[in-house]
């Protein structure tokens, strides 16, 4: 996502009127172990921080374990719809059961909240309006608004309250505000999903539920905004360096009705959310046709 901004970055300054981005990464990749943050001690997996976020969300709200595995079972059974996800196969269909009795990784997290490392790779070209006109591009996708905002690169500037993760409160207002688009306009959205907690703060976060709401939003069979269609990060995979961009391939493809059978009819906003380093950066980027 930080390549999406800079491209975009670079397109809007005059400095260019192309660019291609590019992501890809391994499951082997360094990134997987955080092992050069030394705040987080010998807890070095994101696992451990992600439950630290369910935990204090479930004092706090009430969030059940219920609630997060819903968002595992959601995004996965999305991820049929996809040729290109990891877990596409209907032998991999889980059920809110298989979620409730995975081993437990660090509690209250399961094995099957928690997204898989893969290999992956994803590309998106942008370019200018002017450019874009002389392509003769059908129906063009348009980044109306970016929000951006980097805390830290160390769990111990995360939040003060693990309830939130405010980088995403920061990036949002500033999307919202350079797009003059409020949430109750997007039809789609691809969250951040890593873990099952992070949808449900994501929500909150960017201004689709009120605080507190955002396990509650699953008890609901139907909602105003249709989330990670194509199976978000946990029923894709999440070869890391290849997420964000990936994200935004997707809702380009759904805004351009080109996503086949996870199409979601009639969509015409869309929002991309993507975190790093324990959510001390975030990035979000409102787009339309």
């Amino acid at each position: 996502m930080n390549s999406i901004v800079s491209a975009y970055a670079y397109i809007s300054s005059g400095l260019c009127d192309s660019v291609l981005v590019v992501g890809a990464d391994k499951a082997k990749s360094p990134g997987a172990v955080l092992n050069w943050d030394i705040s987080r001690g010998s807890f070095t997996f994101p696992v451990f921080w992600a439950a630290l976020f369910a935990k204090a969300h479930m004092r706090k709200y009430g969030t059940t374990e219920e609630h997060m595995a819903t968002v595992s079972v959601r995004n996965r059974a999305n991820a049929q719809g996809n040729p290109n996800a990891l877990f596409n196969s209907t032998d991999e269909v889980i059920t809110l059961n298989d979620v409730m009795q995975s081993r437990r990784i660090v509690d209250p997290i399961k094995l099957l909240e928690c997204c898989c490392a893969c290999d992956g790779s994803s590309a998106v070209l942008l370019l200018s309006e002017t450019k874009a006109k002389q392509a003769k591009i059908d129906n063009p996708i348009w980044i109306k608004g970016i929000g951006q905002q980097i805390s830290g690169a160390s769990f111990n500037q995360a939040s003060s309250d693990l309830t939130m993760i405010n980088s995403s409160k920061i990036a949002a207002r500033q999307a919202y505000m350079m797009s003059n688009i409020s949430p109750s306009r997007i039809d789609i959205a691809e969250l951040h999903d890593a873990f099952t907690i992070l949808q449900i703060i994501a929500l909150e976060d960017l201004g689709f539920v009120p605080e507190g709401m955002g396990g509650k939003f699953f008890d609901k069979n139907e909602a105003a905004v249709v989330l990670n269609p194509r199976g978000g990060i946990l029923g894709c995979g999440h070869p890391i360096g290849t997420t964000g961009v990936a994200q935004l391939a997707e809702v380009a493809a759904q805004l351009s009705e080109k996503a086949g059978q996870r199409q979601v009819k009639g969509c015409k906003t869309a929002l991309v959310h993507n975190l790093a380093a324990a959510g001390t950066s975030s990035t979000v980027v409102i787009l339309n046709n």
